[in-house]
């Protein structure tokens, strides 16, 4: 949000300078006009930065799963790329390119870190959880369709990441809007589609029905607003001098709730890959009684 606010201000070089700030690391430079806005952006980041290390670090520490601990280090490393490339915005006058990578980067990160909080629940980590859902397909032998929801969820994913790289494009590097409007409708589609198939099918797994539940809000929530970000930048603020109050606040809630859908869905994906019907009939139909559940789920 507040690199959206960024954008959204044209205060992309309001501090001219980086890494310091009007030649200082530490000193707080005057926070008013666009300097609050990049110079707040610079704040927040080092604190992301901060709380990075810490998790990285302590995963290390504490974490037994390996691919835990090579996720750490992957935040680490994304959040150091996104603060170089938003070093390079200023040091090269905001280049189109490296601005659309520096805003996907940032989408990447966010679906890093709700991972990583996922994977550290406790409904990922108690093997009761999966049992239980084990034991519902088990019984009730649900059949996936073709293609099956755990395909469905990946392409709503993929898209969704496709359409935040047409829209940071379209902001930053004036790329058309076209592009951006026609991957809204596919994305509109894959996304009722997965939830459709998810409410329809997997109403009784909470895993997969909280997430989709709450897309399906999201999604609409984000299409009035990229319909209220259309009307205030495209059509009614096309001549403004400088950005309105109702262009920039609609354009930044559209990012913030289109950083929300990427991040959801990217979750149900998850969760769809792990509790998918055609895995657990198959882990239930392995013995009658599930003796091994616990260590075929753990494996």
């Amino acid at each position: 949000m507040a690199g959206a606010l960024v954008t959204s201000n044209d205060a992309g070089l309001a501090v001219p300078d980086w890494p310091t700030s009007f030649g200082s690391l530490y000193k707080i430079p005057p926070m008013v006009g666009g300097i609050k806005f990049e110079h707040g952006h610079r704040m927040i980041a080092e604190f992301i930065g901060l709380l990075t290390i810490v998790l990285a670090v302590w995963t290390q520490r504490v974490e037994r799963r390996k691919w835990m601990r090579v996720l750490g280090w992957t935040a680490l490393g994304t959040v150091i790329a996104q603060g170089i490339l938003g070093g390079i915005t200023v040091k090269f006058f905001l280049p189109p390119w490296v601005s659309t990578a520096h805003a996907t980067l940032a989408q990447t990160f966010f679906c890093i870190v709700a991972s990583f909080a996922l994977f550290t629940s406790r409904g990922w980590t108690e093997s009761a959880v999966l049992n239980s859902a084990v034991r519902q397909f088990g019984s009730s032998a649900i059949a996936d369709k073709t293609p099956s929801v755990r395909v469905l969820t990946i392409l709503a994913a993929s898209s969704v990441y496709i359409q935040l790289i047409l829209g940071a494009a379209f902001r930053h590097s004036g790329l058309k809007l076209l592009p951006h409007l026609i991957s809204a409708v596919v994305v509109t589609s894959l996304i009722l589609w997965t939830i459709t198939r998810v409410l329809s099918g997997f109403s009784a797994v909470p895993e997969l029905r909280r997430p989709a539940t709450f897309l399906m809000g999201l999604l609409f929530v984000q299409l009035s607003l990229g319909f209220a970000a259309y009307l205030t930048r495209v059509e009614w603020g096309k001549d403004a001098p400088q950005p309105e109050a109702p262009m920039v606040w609609s354009t930044v809630a559209h990012v913030a709730v289109g950083a929300l859908v990427l991040a959801t869905t990217v979750i149900l994906a998850i969760q769809a890959q792990r509790y998918a019907p055609k895995h657990a009939v198959e882990t239930a139909r392995a013995s009658e009684e599930l003796p091994g559940v616990d260590k075929a789920v753990t494996a």
